[in-house]
């Protein structure tokens, strides 16, 4: 994993939109720092969407882990079935 870029919060009120111009074209986050400590991360709607996207999913699968270990859920052909029905829906 990639360390962040870092900058203080006087830095992103002097150059917001320069900054901003960076975090869009880079596609990483920004630490914003106060009083020398973390305050807030700064990213593009893109990796915030992607972000989001992929906790749900970690979300989702760590739900059937637990459905799973409770003897519950669903048998991987009927969940590849069901995957390769909603893929050839959507085509």
């Amino acid at each position: 994993m990639k360390i962040p870029s870092i900058i203080p919060i006087t830095d992103l009120r002097q150059d917001a939109a320069s900054i901003l111009h960076k975090v869009r074209k880079s596609g990483e986050p920004l630490v914003i720092t106060q009083r020398g400590r973390p305050a807030a991360v700064m990213m593009s709607v893109e990796a915030y969407e992607k972000s989001e996207r992929d906790h749900q999913i970690l979300m989702i699968l760590a739900n059937g882990d637990k459905e799973i270990a409770a003897g519950e859920g669903y048998s991987l052909d009927s969940v590849m079935e069901e995957a390769d029905r909603i893929i050839k829906g959507k085509q």
